[in-house]
């Protein structure tokens, strides 16, 4: 195994547990090795520190697998791996069929991303030195799951970053291309191949739990973003009266519409428009929800686009308090990573001082349980979700 030596001035992120290891704190390396081989890697005093695998064409040089020098690298240690990911799964949600099974980083197994929907697993392999197991991870897969089925979506331009190609399709067994998933008691429609990400949004399933206070047989809610519907089906299983979903996205509307069918929902008007101008035109007529939902897409791709971000976050949600009944709730979010928590609720301070609205924080929180977080890798923690109750200043 080659050996990766770092320079003395760098910041201590490996010992405190960050899973990457930029070339910049690379000072030199000994031994020959080929791009997604497994190296050593030791501190400038020659002290060891972790194994992982190697790429020098990515800007993470290399992704850790173990800070333990006992650990071989073999597929045993692959299968432990996956092993643990599922057990803590079905230790923190007992019961469950569909979720995200593996979360790369988080689940020690940097660079692989494995979700269930019930017996079918869809996987991206991001990065070389996953590329280069992907017979240990399949029989690993094969082993823990036993599924029917196992769908690769390599299809992202994060695997050229590795000298990967763009792919997808089965990768094990075949099944249809829909899914139909349970959560918190509501039924979903999945689609595998042509879903955004890998078909479904997991990462949000406590907070879509967390809007049932909120909701009585007398609400009325509006969903904007609302993607294929998860915010919306768990307004009507709730109770709700009557439910507003909004989306720009045809194709994702007629999937909602599915899913309500699906779940025998009829209280529902479905509207296929920008979430941008309906906000706008609903203030205008002056209309008035009981509960709003704000759920957008991620408006920061990176740090420069952080302030165009935040003012179009700023728009939505000013609009969307606006649209809330006195006493009523608003429950917004962020997906995005460079928009951070601080950031985020000091534009949510500002939007309510424009609205003239004094707001009453009832929850915060960020991703699932199935979506664990390295303390040391703030890049993981990029959902927030916050509920308000909403009072008028005047």
């Amino acid at each position: 195994m080659a050996k990766v030596f770092l320079k003395r001035k760098r910041k201590k992120r490996l010992e405190q547990g960050h899973p990457w290891i930029f070339q910049s704190e690379v000072d030199y390396i000994e031994g020959d090795f080929k791009p997604g081989d497994f190296v050593e890697v030791y501190n400038h005093q020659n002290y060891f520190l972790a194994k992982g695998y190697i790429n020098p064409k990515s800007q993470m040089i290399v992704r850790v697998l173990t800070q333990n020098p006992e650990d071989e690298l073999n597929e045993q240690f692959f299968l432990n791996r996956i092993r643990k990911a599922w057990a803590y799964r079905e230790r923190m949600i007992p019961g469950v069929r569909s979720c995200r099974a593996i979360y790369g980083e988080a689940d020690f197994l940097p660079g692989l991303i494995v979700d269930k929907y019930e017996d079918v697993l869809v996987v991206q392999i991001l990065s070389l030195g996953m590329e280069k197991r992907k017979d240990w991870i399949l029989n690993g897969l094969l082993e823990v799951f036993n599924p029917k089925a196992i769908y690769l979506r390599n299809d992202v331009y994060v695997r050229e970053l590795e000298g990967l190609q763009q792919e997808k399709g089965f990768w094990y067994g075949q099944c249809e291309t829909e899914v139909m998933i349970e959560e918190n008691g509501v039924k979903y429609i999945v689609d595998i191949e042509n879903g955004q990400k890998t078909g479904f949004f997991f990462d949000q399933r406590q907070n879509r739990a967390a809007i049932k206070p909120l909701i009585d047989s007398n609400s009325t809610v509006l969903d904007c973003f609302t993607h294929t519907g998860s915010f919306m089906l768990n307004a009507c299983l709730y109770g709700a009266k009557h439910v507003t979903a909004v989306d720009i996205s045809e194709h994702a509307i007629e999937t909602a519409k599915r899913n309500a069918a699906l779940n025998g929902f009829t209280n529902v008007d479905f509207v296929v428009a920008n979430a941008f101008d309906y906000l706008r035109e609903a203030v205008h007529e002056g209309k008035k929800w009981d509960v709003v939902i704000i759920d957008p897409p991620a408006f920061a791709k990176s740090a420069h686009a952080v302030p165009k971000a935040l003012g179009g976050y700023k728009d939505i949600n000013l609009n969307g308090l606006k649209l809330v009944r006195d006493g009523g709730f608003f429950v917004t979010a962020s997906c995005s990573y460079h928009v951070h928590a601080d950031m985020f609720q000091a534009m949510i301070e500002e939007a309510a001082f424009d609205a003239k609205k004094i707001l009453r924080q009832i929850h915060w929180s960020g991703a699932g349980y199935d979506h664990p977080k390295l303390l040391a890798a703030d890049e993981g923690d990029y959902l927030k979700f916050a509920i308000y109750e909403v009072h008028s200043r005047r």
